[in-house]
């Protein structure tokens, strides 16, 4: 939900509606970022996430900027940041990495974490696994006592009852709240979520050094057939980078609407929604749905 796809209005609806909302924290500066936590805190009093890629050249600072702008939960991933525990231990601050394996699992609970979000090759952006949450969840909630979050393609409240039914103790959903009156990305992202077909989605290298699921675009083929796309200029924006195509500009395209030169990412099932709906309509039929499921598995039972 980087770069700037989940902003406070999107964060703070999703926190208002029951859930915890989450802001893009990565491709941002300090300054920003702590404009961005300052803007929604005054839009909620309720829990408010932000997730940060470690692989960021500035995470640190990062988070230290989102501290001080009131943030209760860092979620982090694309890498394990030990430094992150200590700096966030002593402002009282969660911290939630995603992992896709136990033994990282393991690691960050030793290291201090509140949970774990479990995410799999279905998810949206980079990717740790090449598993699908049913291969790896089960195994990793089982070996872990603290809480266990799972995401990776989950879209409708019959995605959420069948982890919650594997032991999930929560679930983290991005592709489907872009999909919202509330995320204030250009209306022509929202047109190529809508337009993607399940052959569309798939996955290219990304400069950071993982996979990233995307959807299939002018830039996506382009990249496919050349190899690289020439970077201009780079701003350093990763602690190590292949340049082999800025993300960053890539992906601030995509936000503004080019479609042809922006990088869209999102998650596998990306066209199973058919509609943009308000935050609160979104969460109140992910609701129902899930309760609907969880009831027809105890008449199966």
């Amino acid at each position: 939900m980087s770069v700037l796809v989940s902003n406070p209005s999107l964060a703070t609806a999703v926190s208002n509606a029951g859930g915890i909302g989450t802001l893009g924290g990565t491709g941002v500066s300090p300054d920003e970022i702590y404009r961005m936590v300052s803007e929604a805190r005054k839009l909620t009093d309720k829990p408010l996430a932000i997730n940060i890629m470690v692989a960021a050249n500035n995470f640190l600072e990062l988070v230290k900027a989102s501290i001080r702008g009131g943030i209760d939960i860092i979620v982090a991933g694309a890498g394990i940041s030990k430094q992150l525990f200590q700096v966030c231990k002593e402002a009282d601050v969660e911290v939630i990495p995603i992992v896709s394996s136990l033994r990282i699992g393991k690691f960050v609970e030793k290291m201090g974490a509140s949970a774990i979000v479990v995410e799999s090759v279905e998810a949206g952006g980079h990717l740790g696994t090449d598993k699908t949450l049913d291969e790896i969840f089960s195994e990793i909630k089982q070996g872990m006592k603290i809480p266990v979050i799972a995401a990776g393609g989950l879209v409708d409240g019959n995605d959420i009852g069948r982890m919650l039914m594997q032991g999930a103790d929560g679930v983290q959903l991005a592709t489907r709240f872009v999909l919202s009156d509330e995320c204030d990305v250009h209306d022509n992202y929202k047109k190529v979520y809508l337009d993607a077909k399940a052959e569309d989605i798939t996955t290219i290298m990304s400069p950071v050094g993982y996979p990233g699921r995307a959807i299939t675009t002018p830039f996506v083929e382009r990249f496919a057939k050349e190899g690289k796309i020439p970077v201009p200029s780079c701003n350093q924006c990763l602690k190590s980078c292949s340049h082999t195509f800025c993300i960053l500009d890539a992906l601030l395209k995509a936000r503004d609407g080019n479609i042809n030169e922006g990088l869209f990412f999102s998650g596998q099932n990306v066209h199973r929604i058919d509609e943009i709906l308000p935050v609160s309509s979104i969460m109140e039929k992910l609701v129902k749905e899930t309760q609907e499921f969880l009831a027809t598995q105890d008449q199966h039972q």
